[in-house]
């Protein structure tokens, strides 16, 4: 290895490190999808609160999940025509409040949130939580310690001690001792709740909403969550069952009441909800709007300019096309910036009409071109009235394209005019110079890449990466500097050595 092309190298290895480390930071981050199109599911949930209203001022507060495992909240509002509405966060209590002076007869508000299922956090608590204090009467402290008794005598740990209890616990056991507690608690969750934290084992009640797709007027169910192993288990105070499933969202936890209602009565809570799945570029831009990636990219920008830099980051992948056409194949083309241009142009107006409409143009020029060599103008006032000409000609053809129903008549303005007006001349001076050959080689040369580049453009991938992901532009400038770098022969050279390695052979 040459070693005074160490620093060459390592540039390109930082370009592209660079490019493909950032990308994947953008993509962790912002969660931005690799691929176009990607879908991701989210479940839509309302909350229903009807009431009687007594005439007065009237205040409700709903309890909201402050942050509900293996769900990530997107957006909520609330539809309640006439009230005031705010969410109240104090010390990771969200609650949802409606307020309104006067209020008559039945009222019903709504409370609608979507959240998005993502991987549960398993991160273990930081601190040892304390056990509730415990009261009883004196016969239900009896049939209490009876139970831990034997709940305790037949489990090793908080989990195994909760599965007993809810064994104890249930109807069909013909235990006096539960029957007797089951008798004066409101839920089975309160009263297992009470027994572990007894047991010396931390417990909190928990209201969990069950998701099933276009379900309505469902209600909370109360669940237990158990300290155990460092974090907080999830038990089914019914079941037995342990962990969080997918379809659960844990909509409060500990003691907060879930619905206050004042100066209202007969009130009550449910819930609808459905599933859906929404793009995923769209969740990504509403959730990580204050990320330093999202504030650095062009989504802050109006649609207008949105749409000018989506053209100009494929840029580079035309220039990268040109080069290694160039450099690698040794194709000849009018220019370096033509093709590229042209293959944006192609974008507008699609392949065939394109190609039609630049073929019509050029050689249209040209013809105009020969007669403006008899009238001896300078090369300024030449390339002028090119230019003027080339006006008149995509005006004339995207009229007569509109008026034949081709819409994209009207797209062959995106030429660009100085340029083909450039081309023009010098195609032009190259018929009068090398012949009618080398125009058509160079012109088919450019018409051939412009079209590789266009293909290559048009690709839905690419066009998404090149878009959302610009540092990937590093790695195509590292690649044109590689291929800069090259000096041996281009394929189009190789047949001119096929009569040499011939003779080889022979001798």
């Amino acid at each position: 290895m040459n070693r005074g092309k160490i620093p060459f190298y390592l540039l390109v290895l930082s370009l592209i490190g660079a490019g493909l480390t950032t990308a994947w930071l953008r993509h962790s981050t912002t969660e931005i999808p690799l691929v176009p199109g990607e879908q991701k599911p989210v479940w839509l949930i309302e909350a229903r609160v009807d009431f009687f209203a007594d005439g007065g001022a009237t205040t409700i507060t709903l309890d909201l999940p402050d942050e509900a495992p293996a769900f990530r909240l997107i957006r909520e509002q609330a539809a309640s025509p006439g009230y005031g509405f705010a969410v109240l966060d104090d010390q990771k209590n969200r609650r949802a409040e409606w307020t309104k002076r006067e209020a008559y007869g039945l009222q019903t508000l709504y409370y609608n949130a979507q959240y998005q299922p993502v991987e549960a956090d398993t991160a273990e608590s930081a601190n040892l939580p304390k056990t509730q204090s415990v009261y009883w009467s004196e016969p239900q402290s009896t049939a209490a310690r009876e139970l831990l008794r034997g709940a305790l005598a037949r489990s090793s740990t908080p989990a195994s001690t909760a599965r007993e209890l809810i064994k104890l616990l249930n109807p069909n056991a013909a235990d006096q001792n539960a029957e007797l507690l089951l008798a004066n608690e409101s839920s089975r969750a309160e009263l297992l709740v009470k027994l572990l934290n007894q047991a010396e084992v931390p417990a909190r009640q928990v209201m969990a909403l069950k998701l099933e797709d276009a379900r309505r007027r469902q209600v909370l169910q109360p669940m237990v969550e158990l300290y155990a192993d460092g974090r907080w288990l999830l038990i089914d105070s019914m079941t037995g069952e342990q962990g969080l499933p997918d379809n659960l969202l844990l909509w409060s936890r500990g003691e907060n009441s879930q619905l206050d209602v004042i100066g209202g009565q007969n009130s009550r809570l449910t819930f609808s909800m459905i599933r859906q799945t929404v793009p995923a570029m769209a969740l990504s831009q509403v959730q990580f709007t204050d990320n330093l990636f999202s504030m650095l990219g062009v989504y802050s920008l109006p649609i207008e300019e949105q749409s000018m830099f989506k053209m100009l980051f494929l840029l580079p992948l035309g220039a990268m096309v040109v080069v290694f056409m160039r450099v690698m194949i040794g194709l000849k083309t009018a220019g370096t910036f033509m093709p590229i241009l042209i293959s944006l142009a192609f974008l507008q107006t699609s392949l065939v009409p394109g190609l039609i409409s630049f073929v019509l143009i050029v050689g249209l020029g040209l013809l105009l071109r020969s007669y403006l060599s008899y009238l001896n103008l300078l090369l300024v006032a030449r390339i002028a009235t090119l230019i003027v000409l080339v006006i008149f000609l995509i005006s004339i053809l995207s009229l007569v394209g509109y008026q034949l129903g081709f819409n994209t008549g009207i797209t062959i303005t995106f030429f660009p005019m100085i340029i083909i007006a450039w081309t023009i001349e010098r195609m032009s001076i190259l018929w009068e110079e090398e012949g009618a050959h080398e125009v058509l080689i160079q012109g088919g040369g450019s018409l051939l890449v412009a079209v590789f580049a266009f293909l290559l453009m048009n690709i839905q991938v690419i066009s998404h990466l090149s878009f959302n992901f610009p540092e990937l532009n590093l790695v195509i400038l590292a690649l044109i500097l590689m291929m800069g770098q090259y000096t041996g022969y281009k394929l189009s050279e190789l047949h001119r050595f096929r009569s040499m390695s011939n003779a080889n052979d022979v001798d």
